[in-house]
This record gives C-alpha cells, sequence and structure tokens, in this order.
C-alpha cells in the first residue's frame, strides 16, 4: 500500500500569497512485501541461496540462513534504490509466487522513499 505524505509544487502557493517552502520536494513513502525463497545447503554445497521471486535479479547468498537473510535484504534494497535512481519502477509483488523446490518462502518487505530533488 503505497501513501503520498507531502506533494507540493512552487505554483500552488503562488496563489495563496503563502511563503514557499524550500526545498519543495514530493516524498512517496509505502511499504512492499516480496516472496523470498531460501534453498539450504546440499551435497557439498555450504552456502544458502536466497531469491526475491518477484523482483528479478535479486539474488545473494550466505554462511547459513540468517546471514542468507542479512544479505538478500540488502540486494533488494540496493536494487530497489538502483531502480528509482534510474527512473524505473519497482516490480509489483506478486501474492502467489512460489518455488517448488525452495526450502523456506518468507515475505520480505521493503520500505522506499523517494523524492524529487533538491532545487
Amino acid at each position: 500500500m503505497w501513501a503520498i505524505t507531502t506533494i507540493v509544487s512552487r505554483s500552488s502557493f503562488a496563489h495563496k500569497k503563502l511563503p514557499i517552502p524550500y526545498p519543495v520536494r514530493a516524498i512517496l513513502k509505502g511499504m512492499l512485501r516480496y516472496h523470498v525463497a531460501y534453498y539450504l545447503p546440499r551435497g557439498d554445497d555450504r552456502m544458502v541461496v536466497a531469491e526475491v521471486l518477484d523482483f528479478p535479479g535479486v539474488v545473494s547468498q550466505g554462511f547459513d540462513l540468517t546471514d542468507a537473510r542479512l544479505m538478500i535484504a540488502s540486494a533488494l534494497e540496493d536494487i530497489a534504490h538502483m531502480h528509482l535512481e534510474e527512473g524505473k519502477a519497482l516490480p509489483v509483488p506478486n501474492p502467489e509466487a512460489t518455488a517448488a523446490d525452495a526450502d523456506l518462502i518468507e515475505l520480505l518487505p521493503l520500505s522506499v522513499e523517494a523524492g524529487a530533488p533538491k532545487h
């Protein structure tokens, strides 16, 4: 669910003869929950692999499940910021995302904050 906390523009103050707040910013805050699949070590593998199922390209690994959780959260945040900086939309989480071969699937919240550049 997205909530717009503040949207203002210089023109919206001009006709009201109000002082213009500086910097004038638009801030969009929201919370998205993505599905993360965890694959526990098998055979000679020693790492736990984590993949965000509904955000393509976000994959990481850790020495154990706790480490993998930290690493995938960091990777998701980094890739989300990169998308926003490049002007790309974030993928919409798929409530039906699944992976039959995963050992565990959890929801991982992503909190984003985007704003217009300061002038």
